[in-house]
């Protein structure tokens, strides 16, 4: 067992649950589309931060310390989809049942978590604090990725049905588009919060 196995659960579900790109969207492909049809995206963003979590623990933490500008074009790439995301959540158009069209697959969202400026950085941060060099490397990377995945599985079902949740209180397109908005502005904020 992880010496410091609470405090790795802590900051991995302080990270994990607090808003973020991930997060924004699984509300919004939740309140749209329902949870059988997120299921897709869940899975996406769960496996592709496991596999994140796995390369940065067996292969990319010592290339994040020698080159640090390779976590800047991560942030910028990130960047650039996200605002892209935030545009298509926007201007998502509605049918004539109410429903929206779903901009947001599986591949879509596991590679996502390669350029996830939050993803990366609280994978770097919980591997660099929480992975000791030496014999307890293997041990120690490998409650890193449980504890991580289990938290990113957690974590996007949580915003899924929090969006669900919220579809109760939609009574016409007027609350769709303005929820729409509202998680666009979400996803801009996380943009700006990677900046300050």
């Amino acid at each position: 067992m992880h010496p410091e196995l609470l405090l790795l659960i802590g900051i991995s579900l302080s990270l994990g649950f607090t808003p973020g790109p991930n997060n924004a969207v699984a509300a919004y492909s939740g309140f749209n589309f329902g949870i059988r049809k997120t299921l897709p995206l869940i899975l996406g963003v769960g496996f592709g931060y496991t596999t994140l979590i796995i390369l940065i623990n067996f292969v990319l933490i010592s290339t994040f310390k020698n080159y640090p500008i390779i976590q800047e074009i991560i942030r910028v790439l990130g960047t650039i989809f996200l605002i892209y995301l935030a545009y298509k959540i926007s201007f998502s158009k509605i049918s004539s049942d109410g429903r929206t069209e779903n901009p947001v697959k599986f591949l879509d969202k596991f590679i996502f978590q390669f350029i996830n400026p939050k993803g990366v950085m609280a994978g770097v941060t919980l591997s660099s604090n929480f992975v000791e060099q030496g014999e307890n490397y293997l041990n120690h990377s490998i409650w890193v990725i449980v504890v991580c995945s289990v938290t990113a599985f957690l974590s996007i079902t949580s915003w899924t049905f929090l969006g669900k949740f919220l579809r109760k209180f939609a009574t016409n397109n007027n609350f769709i588009k303005r929820f729409n908005y509202a998680m666009s502005l979400l996803l801009i904020v996380c943009i700006i919060g990677f900046y300050i």
